[in-house]
């Protein structure tokens, strides 16, 4: 498994999202995730709809994911360039 394999699965899943994905050994990744999808949810709803796009990857293949979520609006707050 590889970073960019990861970002086409969420942006796949999610669809008009973007991430950014990091990670050199295979397992362990760390992803930024912008989505108008995560609007009007919580923390751990907004995760769930990231692993859901991974699907059975989370168990098998990736060991673990540290991930932050943020819709265009937070993002776009946070200093960050539009996505």
């Amino acid at each position: 498994m590889d970073a960019e394999t990861i970002r086409g699965l969420i942006e796949a899943g999610l669809p008009g999202a973007r991430a950014y994905v990091r990670g050199d050994d295979g397992t362990h990744f760390e992803a930024v995730v912008v989505s108008e999808a995560f609007e009007g949810k919580g923390l751990l709803e907004q995760h769930r709809l990231v692993y859901a796009t991974l699907g059975d990857r989370m168990r098998e293949e990736i060991h673990a994911l540290a991930l932050k979520t943020y819709t265009p609006g937070q993002w776009e707050a946070a200093g960050c360039p539009r996505p």
